[in-house]
């Protein structure tokens, strides 16, 4: 556990960069979301191909987040991996700004999802700026800060678009990185007690891998993630076109569903869990995301649209800081990379496979498929957390006792 002590020597200072960064770090991944489909699109894309290069950007992360976490607790580092996040952001942008094909777009989405897959060493970094205690509402600040950054980023997208053209976005998401990167030279990783600081055997490892807490929070956040991929960073701003909108317009789409998702965690991490059981928190929040993403493609009024999209965000919110703070909360500071990885990894299925799937059920161009998909995962995940949340209940645990 982190000492008073040790989370004193960091400065305000230090807490204000790694902000920032994380900004700059969101910001170059997430400029060109709400264009990316219908860029896609205009490139020649298939609905099919274009699920897949969307999703695509989950598949690294399946693949690297686990080994990411666990190099990084071997090696009892983080800062790396966070420079690491920023350069390949920085390539990921400017091999989008550079091409102008469907085959290059995969590639470029590629390599952003390993950008992602350094989300790893960045939350564990800054979960480590506090108390063990206090890791909820640690992950409910990144993750404000992490949507505050995806809102501005997203509602200059569409802008800068009509504006100065489809690569506009790519040139000032890597531009903003190069200054991410220099920024990230000056992170200060805490110190830990001798105790914590010591590397970990492949036996503890062995142990978090098969933590009962970290695997359902896990999954639960695939489901979350799922749904996110395929409505608001995925096909809702496309649907939203279709509809009517402007790409200048989809700045009010964006701002309607990222603000309440921005403000969620707050409120979820500050105010909520204090007072409710997490798995009901879980619970409400999922059957929010799922009925308003299947209403989606019953809406021709962009007004409603906006309208329910503020709910969704605020209920998608709702879930996913709060995953990811169960997901560590109990597991110790030198281990909580690689446990933060699993997680990761993990819920990365879910960006992957929903934007993937979607995108086989709408190849016809239709979207009710496409939402109908989201509205799935939204109900097994309140389904999980009612089902998993009673087996953790006192109810439960009696009615165990006394058999």
């Amino acid at each position: 556990m982190t000492s008073d002590i040790e989370v004193q020597k960091l400065s305000l200072y230090d807490h204000i960069l790694f902000i920032l960064i994380t900004f700059i770090y969101w910001f170059s991944l997430y400029i060109y979301v709400p264009v990316f489909v219908s860029y896609l699109d205009y490139l020649g894309g298939t609905y099919t191909f274009v699920g897949f290069i969307v999703g695509s950007y989950g598949i690294m992360q399946i693949l690297l987040r686990l080994p990411v976490g666990v190099v990084s607790d071997r090696l009892q580092i983080r800062k790396p991996f966070v420079i690491a996040g920023l350069v390949t952001g920085v390539i990921s942008c400017l091999g989008f700004a550079l091409t102008e094909s469907i085959e290059f777009a995969l590639v470029s989405r590629f390599i952003s999802g390993i950008t992602a897959s350094m989300w790893v060493a960045f939350t564990v970094l800054y979960a480590s700026y506090f108390k063990q205690e206090d890791t909820t509402r640690a992950m409910g600040n990144v993750q404000f800060i992490t949507v505050a950054s995806q809102l501005i980023s997203m509602g200059l997208s569409g802008y800068l678009v009509t504006q100065w053209g489809w690569k506009s976005p790519f040139w000032i998401g890597g531009f903003v990185g190069i200054f991410g990167i220099m920024l990230a030279l000056r992170i200060k990783e805490s110190k830990q007690k001798k105790s914590e600081s010591k590397k970990i055997r492949m036996s503890e490892l062995n142990e978090v891998l098969r933590e009962p807490t970290v695997l359902k929070a896990a999954i639960l956040s695939a489901l979350a993630h799922a749904v996110l991929f395929i409505t608001m960073f995925g096909f809702t701003p496309d649907y939203a076109l279709k509809i009517g909108a402007s790409k200048e317009s989809l700045i009010f789409l964006v701002g309607s569903f990222m603000i309440p998702h921005a403000i969620a965690p707050i409120i979820t991490g500050r105010y909520l869990a204090g007072y409710f059981q997490k798995w009901k928190i879980l619970v409400v929040g999922f059957f929010g995301t799922f009925v308003f993403s299947v209403i989606i493609p019953f809406i021709n009024n962009l007004g409603f649209l906006y309208l329910t999209q503020a709910f969704n965000g605020f209920a998608q919110g709702m879930t996913i800081p709060l995953l990811m703070g169960m997901a560590i909360q109990t597991i110790p500071n030198r281990k909580r990379a690689t446990a933060m990885g699993l997680f990761q990894a993990v819920y990365a299925i879910g960006i992957f496979l929903g934007p993937f799937i979607s995108g086989l059920f709408s190849e016809e161009g239709t979207f009710l498929p496409v939402f109908l998909t989201a509205g799935a995962a939204g109900i097994i995940g309140m389904l999980l957390s009612l089902k998993w949340g009673y087996q953790h209940s006192p109810l439960s645990k009696k009615k165990i006792e006394s058999m």
